[in-house]
């Protein structure tokens, strides 16, 4: 689902959402580092990723995807949780990679909220840049909600996980790229994803004005 259309239907709406979209990405990564600053973490902060200047998160690849086929990515924040207290490790290992997704899907939450509120035309550019911004934000929330390293959700799951699946997660984690692309490519991924967007969906709406 790429934005190809919109910019040949309209330039404007495209230049705007773009911008909207490239922060979508600069936010995930900014929340990872945030976090984990917060929880003593302060690595993001040393090499200068606590910042909106999106010169210092773009990714080149990432962002031509995101543009032109709906999916990209930032350059990741680098996080060191031996820099969190032993006590706090796992809990922050399940924090930190839980933020990106969270920012992700408050972004399609304030999409959708003005959406509802203000009611746009249908046909016109702001209802199309809002349910657009929206639609991708829950696309890259349930995307890295998918527990394949280096995926968010992998993280998450060796919060929780005995260590004996943590070492699995971290010999699968070289590949684990290739391995995401090649489920994308094949469409494998596809059914999880359409699940975990319903329900991202129906959390946010749960929060959405009647």
């Amino acid at each position: 689902m790429g934005l190809i259309s919109l910019l040949i239907s309209d330039p404007v709406a495209f230049v705007i959402l773009s911008v909207l979209l490239l922060y979508s990405v600069i936010f995930h990564e900014l929340a990872h580092g945030w976090v984990a600053y917060k929880m003593g973490d302060a690595t993001a902060k040393w090499l200068g990723r606590l910042t909106l200047n999106p010169i210092k998160h773009l990714d080149l690849i990432g962002t031509l995807m995101l543009l032109f086929v709906g999916f990209g990515w930032a350059k990741p924040v680098p996080i060191n949780l031996e820099n969190i207290p032993a006590e706090n490790r796992r809990k922050g290992l399940i924090f930190v990679s839980a933020a990106g997704i969270t920012a992700n899907i408050i972004f399609a939450f304030i999409a959708l909220l003005f959406y509802r509120l203000i009611s746009p035309d249908q046909s016109g550019m702001i209802a199309q840049i809002l349910i657009l911004l929206a639609r991708i934000n829950i696309i890259l929330a349930a995307f890295n909600l998918i527990p394949i390293p280096p995926l968010d959700g992998s993280k998450i799951v060796m919060g929780f996980a005995p260590e004996a699946v943590n070492r699995v997660l971290n010999q699968i984690e070289p590949f684990g790229f290739f391995i995401v692309l090649g489920l994308l490519f094949l469409g494998a991924l596809n059914p999880v994803i359409n699940v975990l967007q319903y329900f991202i969906l129906a959390v946010i709406s749960v929060f959405l004005p009647g």
